[in-house]
C-alpha cells in the first residue's frame, strides 16, 4: 500500500504454519510489523509456510501485552465474530491500523476488544483459520485504498 501503514497483533498463535502464512500475507500486503503474545508459538518448530522468507524483512516480535505496544498513531482494530462487530465489507479502514487477531482455537477476550477502537468481522458461513482471516482483512484494506472518492 502506498498510503498509511499497518501492523498485526496475534494473540497466542497456535501453529508455526499459520504464523508463517501470516508473515507471507504481511509481505504481500505491506505490513510493517507482526507482534504476537503467548508461548505456544515460541515452543513450535520453525515455520515452513513463509516461503518468501518474509521474517527476514518484517519484524516478528514476541510481546507480553499487545495493548502496551500499540504503534503510535495506529487505531487498534479487533477482528472477531461477536455481537456488535461491523461487517468487513462496510468497514472503512483507518490509514494507520493495528489489526488484532485471536488464536486459531479461541476468541479474542472481551478485555482485548475493550481497548480496540473498532471491532470487525468477516461475514462467512463458517469460521476461517487465522492465516485466511489475515489475508482477507489485508486484501480488503488494499482494495478499498484504491477506490476513488465518490465511486
Amino acid at each position: 500500500m502506498s498510503k498509511g501503514f499497518c501492523c498485526i497483533g496475534l494473540i497466542n498463535p497456535k501453529t508455526p504454519e499459520n504464523v508463517g502464512s501470516v508473515l507471507r500475507a504481511a509481505g504481500c500486503y505491506g505490513v510493517n510489523t507482526v507482534f504476537y503474545t503467548g508461548v505456544r508459538y515460541d515452543r513450535a518448530k520453525e515455520f515452513v509456510t513463509d516461503t518468501k522468507k518474509v521474517f527476514q524483512k518484517i519484524p516478528l516480535i514476541g510481546i507480553e501485552d499487545l495493548q502496551q505496544i500499540i504503534p503510535l498513531g495506529c487505531t487498534p482494530v479487533a477482528v472477531e465474530l461477536v455481537k456488535g462487530a461491523r461487517p468487513l465489507p462496510e468497514y472503512a479502514h483507518p490509514e494507520q491500523a493495528f489489526y488484532i487477531f485471536g488464536p486459531e482455537d479461541g476468541t479474542l477476550d472481551k478485555t482485548i476488544r475493550a481497548w480496540c477502537t473498532d471491532v470487525v468481522y468477516i461475514p462467512t458461513v463458517g469460521c476461517m483459520n487465522l492465516a485466511a482471516t489475515v489475508n482477507v482483512v489485508l486484501y480488503d484494506r488494499l482494495a478499498k485504498s484504491h477506490k476513488k472518492p465518490g465511486r
